[in-house]
This record gives structure tokens, C-alpha cells and sequence, in this order.
């Protein structure tokens, strides 16, 4: 590191995140701010039925006012286990439980300003769960769809949502899935 922190100051605490602001030397003494969106994590599930399909979800996302088609995911609750988070967040999206979750890897969706790692689980052997989905979620609609109408949605740019584009990339490339 180039920089020694000079003070640092959490601005914000959300619901989702927590705004911080780090004021920053560097050696040649030049002074620089940094805004740190202070992020829990969360977990990403490839559900992948026993007809090797994946199931997606279309939900609204508020930010960019539209529906966006994307893989099951959420937010890790304080101290919560990503595995856990995953498989609770795969029941309330989808309304399927997995018979086996493994590990695909993580990624930092925004490393220059945030802390967020996402897990990333490839979900099998699914069997009907229950349906818990929160109150934003309840417009949720569920798709299925093989590996390959998928690429070709990413590809047409039907499908925009990163955390998908990088799953299915971990599914396909380091996971053994069987195409």
C-alpha cells in the first residue's frame, strides 16, 4: 500500500449497505477520499433440474425501473453462512429445496467501491419446497431454460444481470457440468 488512512467515517447505515468515507495520505503526501459502499455478501444459485435444465428468475429491479432475467440470489443476513443463505434463497425464489449444493467459487461484483462478495453454489437434485418470497419479490416469475438458450440469451443481451453471466461461466467452464 502507497497510503496510510487518515480518518475514516460511516456516513450512512442502510438496510442493504453502509456508506463509508476513508480520507486517505498517500507517500508523496498528497491527500485523496474514498466512498466505500460497506456490503455484507450474499449467494447465487444455478439451479440445474434433473432434465439439466437452469432455472432463472425475472424480477423488477428498482434501480433500473425494468425486469431483469437473472439467477436465484440474496443478501447474507449478519454473520449468516453463505451456504445457508443459498439454500434458503433458492426455496423462497424458486420453490425448490437441492438434494446437493456445491461451491462454484465467488466474485467481487464492484471492487472499486464496494465490499460485496457474491458466493456462487451450482444446486442439484431439486425437489418441490416452499415458496417464501418477500414482499418485492412476489411479481417473481420462473423460468427454465438449458445451458445453451442461456449463452444465447447473454449474447442477444437478454440477459444483463453480471452475477448470471459470471455463474453460469463458473458452471460451465470449472464445474464438471455435463453439457
Amino acid at each position: 500500500m502507497n497510503y496510510i488512512l487518515k480518518k475514516s467515517n460511516v456516513l450512512y447505515k442502510g438496510k442493504a449497505f453502509n456508506l463509508k468515507i476513508d480520507e486517505i495520505e498517500y507517500k508523496s503526501g498528497n491527500k485523496g477520499i474514498r466512498e466505500v459502499a460497506v456490503h455484507p455478501g450474499g449467494a447465487v444459485i444455478v439451479p440445474v433440474t434433473n432434465e439439466r435444465k437452469i432455472i432463472l428468475v425475472t424480477q423488477f429491479r428498482y434501480p433500473f425501473q425494468k425486469e431483469l432475467m437473472e439467477l436465484p440470489a440474496g443478501k447474507l443476513d449478519e454473520d449468516e453462512d453463505p451456504l445457508k443463505c443459498a439454500e434458503r434463497e433458492l426455496e423462497e425464489e424458486t420453490g425448490f429445496k437441492a438434494g446437493r449444493i456445491e461451491k462454484l467459487g465467488e466474485i467481487y461484483t464492484a471492487p472499486g467501491y464496494c465490499t460485496e462478495i457474491l458466493h456462487i453454489y451450482v444446486a442439484r437434485d431439486l425437489t418441490i419446497g416452499n415458496h417464501n418470497r418477500e414482499e418485492g419479490e412476489l411479481g417473481m416469475q420462473i423460468h427454465k431454460f438449458t445451458i445453451d438458450e442461456v449463452e444465447e440469451k447473454i449474447a442477444k443481451g437478454e440477459i444483463v444481470d453480471s452475477k448470471t453471466i459470471c455463474a453460469m461461466y463458473y458452471l460451465k467452464n470449472l464445474s464438471g457440468f455435463d453439457l
